[in-house]
């Protein structure tokens, strides 16, 4: 009665919800498409024929030669005075978009889960944990529906023969690096609670393998989990270097746009910043202790319990997301804006250039804008659900009420006498499972996620900003 209760009810209807509306309401295509946005249009051929002191060709011979080679390109200078008409964006001129389709359907899915995740606290809220929060599963999709969003974003760098291929190979293997570095931290100084939670873990399952008789495969199984946990690090740094090095690009263009707006320009510093507030929450020196132990004369000042910054450090979280979620629009406008920049440097260079290479320089920005979109909103939406998943999996609270117990899975007994071979190696497997998958590790794990992802963001952003800041010509 538990799978056909309440919650199924509210996915079914957010699922058909979810269908029904896409075409109608967009959260999506709200943030895109609302006329808040403009974007540049690319010159006329007409136009750029008539600055280019040409007539426009007459003749049937002269439209259509019979030989393709006879076509020759148009010139123009490239300090010809044209000037670039912008437009709002609307849903229409969105179709055409390289992955709007993908854009739309991840970002409202995000939208339904988190609305999916706000009815079944309130739920549990009132009435007490009863069941299991199917609301897990839905960040669960949330996050493999980012981690493939990831994927085929960076696939379109890997298809081309170009730079940015050797640019991720480059930033895997440093942050495989790094991912290896942070694992060997003291949980004193940096505290994700792997070693508390592989320790968990493998207490666990000590005696499931003493009885088959596989004691030796604790410290195999976790030697693999550090390694796993750290491949995961370097592909999710891949994944997140592009996207760090176009908001440093945004950032910089949106500051420049907001010169005379300061506290917009005070959102999107924080904003910024905000993957260096996400470190500064793990750091136990300078903030658990700070906190929960401040120095005061000459016995310490408990302004927080453990708990209360456990709560607090998840609203940090929610509230940066929220933040960042804020302003994206004064990021996405910025880089319509880089349109016009391009153009700009394309006169300060002498000689012609093609009226195509005019109108591609303006029209390659605009059908972009869905990819810069996805780059600068599923990092948010990654870390927004990891955060969702380490309050619901790591039995925490949000300081509303009191905090769920940890429990611990009970040991595994032996399988009945009438069982056959499949069942019994099904029962093991099974009971391996919750063993290893304790409270204390889900807490760690998702700490981790959380923690690199801010980790991989503030490092590529601030390599963006030095590489568009000095090497950069656009």
């Amino acid at each position: 009665m538990a799978v056909l209760g309440v919650q199924l009810v509210v996915t079914l209807f957010t699922a058909t919800l979810m269908h029904r509306l896409a075409p109608h309401c967009s959260f999506a295509r709200w943030l895109l498409c609302s006329g808040s946005l403009f974007r540049y249009k690319h010159p006329s051929e007409e136009e750029l024929r008539a600055l280019a002191g040409k007539q426009r060709p007459r003749g049937r011979r002269e439209r259509w030669p019979n030989i393709p080679g006879d076509e020759k390109p148009l010139l123009v200078p490239r300090d010809a005075p044209f000037q670039l008409e912008t437009c709002p964006l609307t849903p229409v001129d969105a179709l055409v978009l390289c992955f709007f389709l993908e854009y739309q359907w991840f970002v409202d899915f995000a939208v339904y889960a988190g609305g999916v995740y706000l009815f079944t606290e309130a739920y549990f809220y009132l009435l007490g944990p009863r069941e299991a929060n199917i609301a897990v599963f839905w960040c669960l999709l949330a996050v493999a529906f980012s981690i493939k969003v990831f994927v085929t974003v960076t696939r379109m760098y890997f298809s081309v023969q170009g730079g940015e291929r050797a640019v991720c190979c480059t930033f895997a293997f440093l942050f495989l690096l790094l991912a290896m570095l942070v694992q060997v931290v003291q949980d004193d100084v940096l505290e994700l609670g792997l070693g508390p939670g592989l320790a968990s873990g493998t207490r666990n399952l000590e005696p499931l393998l003493k009885q088959q008789g596989w004691d030796w495969m604790l410290p195999v199984a976790t030697l693999t989990i550090r390694v796993g946990l750290a491949v995961v690090g370097s592909v999710l740094g891949a994944f997140l270097t592009f996207p760090g090095l176009r908001l440093a690009q945004t950032h910089r263009d949106a500051l420049t746009m907001a010169e005379n707006r300061p506290l917009l320009q005070f959102f999107l510093h924080t904003s910024f910043l905000s993957p260096l507030f996400v470190l500064w929450l793990w750091t136990k020196p300078i903030a658990r202790d700070f906190l929960c132990q401040a120095p005061s004369g000459t016995s310490p000042l408990g302004l927080l319990s453990d708990s209360a910054f456990d709560s607090l450090r998840l609203w940090v979280l929610v509230a940066l997301c929220l933040l960042r979620l804020a302003v994206t629009r004064p990021h996405l406008q910025a880089y319509l804006c880089l349109a016009k920049a391009r153009v700009e440097q394309l006169r300060k260079e002498a000689g012609h250039v093609e009226a195509r290479e005019i109108q591609q320089r303006v029209v390659r920005v605009y059908c972009y804008v869905a990819v810069v979109s996805l780059q600068y909103l599923t990092p948010l939406i990654l870390t927004l659900n990891c955060t969702l998943l380490l309050k619901w999996l790591g039995c925490y609270s949000w300081g509303l009420g009191p905090a769920p117990p940890l429990l611990v899975a009970p040991s595994s007994a032996g399988a009945g006498l009438g069982e056959d071979e499949a069942q019994r190696a099904a029962a093991g497997i099974a009971a391996a499972l919750r063993g290893l998958a304790t409270p204390l590790l889900l807490r760690g794990v998702l700490a981790f996620l959380i923690w690199w992802t801010a980790a991989c963001q503030l490092v590529s952003s601030l390599f963006g900003l030095y590489f568009h800041q000095h090497l950069a010509v656009c």
